[in-house]
């Protein structure tokens, strides 16, 4: 899916978990930052453009482990061990990422190493993730709304 996408649907996320949670502005930005992150295996996505992420993408390829819930589980148990305060909303992030890329034509593999593939029938940009765009725009606008009554 695009980064706009990943983003709606992240911040539903954030908005469904934000009143649970101590350190709201960090949960924010953890949550919007890990969205984007399995994607800096790719040349063409936001981060992965930028210069400091390009070395990896000699070392893996897009929809590999960093698209995997492995790599997902060892980064959270990480985090949960040495930097608590961001674990919820890397895991949030990464894990939204994670399930709405499944959906696509391409997929992702579920635990890598092991090959068992999870995708469906959604075309990275086209008509289909539009419309799950906008579905998702219009939640984020009116839990916006709800919370602001």
């Amino acid at each position: 899916m695009l980064v706009r996408t990943h983003l709606a649907i992240g911040i539903f996320g954030i908005l469904l978990l934000l009143p649970f949670v101590e350190g709201k502005l960090i949960f924010i930005i953890v949550t919007l930052i890990a969205t984007l992150l399995p994607d800096i295996d790719s040349a063409y996505s936001t981060l992965g453009q930028k210069k400091m992420f390009m070395f990896l993408q000699f070392f893996v390829k897009h929809r590999g482990i960093l698209h995997s819930f492995t790599f997902l589980t060892l980064l959270t148990i990480i985090f949960l061990l040495f930097l608590p305060q961001i674990a919820l909303g890397f895991f949030l992030g990464y894990s939204v990422h994670l399930f709405v890329d499944s959906f696509t034509k391409d997929g992702i593999v579920l635990f890598y190493p092991f090959k068992a593939k999870s995708s469906w029938k959604i075309k990275t940009g086209g008509k289909m993730e539009t419309v799950v765009l906008v579905i998702f725009l219009m939640v984020d606008i009116l839990l916006i709304l709800v919370r602001l009554l």
